[in-house]
């Protein structure tokens, strides 16, 4: 699972940043360009995030589950 939490992680950040990023140049030069571009960003970094939720949650279930029926 560790492996998971880094790889989701890396990818959740390395799109939350450049989200902010186009934000911040959104605010500075008022291009529309930049706007759509973070709100690409914005949205795709919360696909990953609630993706990776549910991904925690169900695979801590499962394991339960597995836990409970054969142990």
């Amino acid at each position: 699972m560790k492996a998971f939490y880094w790889v989701m992680g890396t990818l959740i950040v390395g799109t939350f940043v450049p989200s902010v990023l186009y934000l911040l140049l959104f605010a500075v030069t008022g291009e529309h360009t930049c706007l759509a571009r973070a709100r690409a960003l914005w949205n795709f970094s919360r696909v990953l995030t609630l993706f990776a939720f549910n991904i925690l949650v169900w695979g801590h279930v499962i394991v339960g589950l597995w836990q409970i029926w054969f142990r």
